[in-house]
């Protein structure tokens, strides 16, 4: 299994926004060969800013790159190439993971 990592700082007040892009149904990635899920997660917070983590999960490497390199990816970017990035967008980062092991729960 291949995770991507994005992690995005907003303003506060701005998670749902991210949470409801992230969580729509019918996205193109949902139909790629190899796409596992997407999880979406807020970190709890007190004050000030806020941070959304969006687990993407691919069964390889391979399969993500493919979606990168996917004519329906590309063309994605392109519609919003030139525009601005919602302010309330701080900052993001990406990150790779193979994962190497997963463990589950015990049967009851």
């Amino acid at each position: 299994m291949f995770v991507i990592l994005r992690t995005m700082t907003v303003s506060e007040g701005h998670s749902d926004q991210v949470v409801e892009r992230f969580s729509k149904p019918g996205s193109l990635v949902e139909q790629q060969p190899g796409f596992i899920d997407i999880q979406v997660m807020v970190k709890q917070v007190r004050r000030g800013e806020e941070e959304v983590v969006i687990m993407f999960r691919w069964e390889s490497e391979e399969a993500w790159k493919n979606w990168e390199k996917s004519d329906a990816h590309i063309q994605g970017h392109r519609q919003n190439a030139g525009q601005p990035k919602p302010e309330y967008i701080l900052n993001v980062s990406h990150a790779r993971y193979d994962v190497k092991a997963i463990k589950s729960a015990a049967a009851q």
